[in-house]
């Protein structure tokens, strides 16, 4: 299983980025947080329009199964992540990556649901 959290830098300390689209990346990571691997997304969070379906197609082809960010996606990005099957857990974005990890295993994160 992959998570991705919506990130402010490249590593497991990162402040969550609280939006979704526009992040400036993802730190993916298995269901361990063991290994990770940052995903720079800044050319999706500069563009114009689209930024959300942009961002839920990276999370398709990463072949993410949750997602862990400040703020909820749009409606369009969130109509891809269904389809996907993808968990979003809104909330989060007071914390550093490690620290939203520890949440969501504690179950202390809420499922976003649009």
């Amino acid at each position: 299983m992959n998570i991705a959290f919506t990130v402010s830098g490249n590593d497991p300390d990162a402040v969550l980025d609280p939006r979704f689209g526009r992040a400036a990346g993802l730190l993916i990571t298995d269901e361990n947080f063991a290994d990770h691997r940052y995903v720079d997304t800044s050319d999706i969070a500069q563009g114009a329009h689209g930024a959300g379906p942009r961002m839920a197609q990276v999370i398709a082809d990463d072949h993410v199964n949750v997602v862990i960010t400040g703020n909820g996606p749009g409606g369009n990005a969130m109509t891809i992540l269904k389809k996907l099957n993808v968990v979003i857990y809104a909330g989060a974005g007071q914390f550093t990556a490690r620290e939203a990890f520890a949440q969501y295993k504690a179950g202390n994160l809420r499922e976003f649901a649009s």
